[in-house]
């Protein structure tokens, strides 16, 4: 990941989480999980706090654009099972928030990843500064490691 201090892979790493219910249509011919499912999972996770309730309400007419997603697929998921994903901020810039995830079954990680969104204006269709209720919301949600 970016910080060789920082693994993704802790539990005690996430204090925001989010599940998903496996469906039987997640699976291939293989009998575990589709890797394609997975940028879903950091989706789910990525939304759970986007779109958390006690967020500070983002400005009209501005959204969220996914501009990068990293993933590490780390072992198999068979259906049925229900994943956890745990959320933390990694890095808050200007209009950009970059988030670290991990996919768990049980205490086991599954896969990793990485996920930048940029706050855009839907008119412009251009990146737009974080409101400063906003920055500091995301902020209690640091990974402890991050720098």
């Amino acid at each position: 990941m970016t910080t060789p201090t920082l693994d993704p892979t802790r539990r005690d790493a996430y204090r925001h989480w989010a599940r998903d219910l496996l469906r039987y249509g997640d699976t291939d011919r293989q009998g575990h999980v589709n890797n394609a499912v997975f940028p879903t999972f950091l989706e789910t996770g990525r939304c759970a706090m986007l779109f958390d309730p006690t967020c500070p309400p983002r400005p009209e007419n501005l959204s969220f654009v996914l501009a990068r997603i990293v993933l590490d697929y780390r072992a198999e998921v068979h259906w049925p099972n229900t994943v956890e994903i745990g959320t933390a901020v990694l890095r808050i810039g200007n209009s950009s928030l970059a988030f670290v995830q991990g996919v768990f079954v049980g205490e086991e990680c599954v896969a990793s990843g990485e996920t930048v969104v940029v706050l855009t204006d839907q008119t412009t269709r251009r990146s737009r500064p974080f409101p400063d209720d906003m920055r500091a919301w995301f902020m209690q949600w640091k990974h402890p490691d991050a720098p």
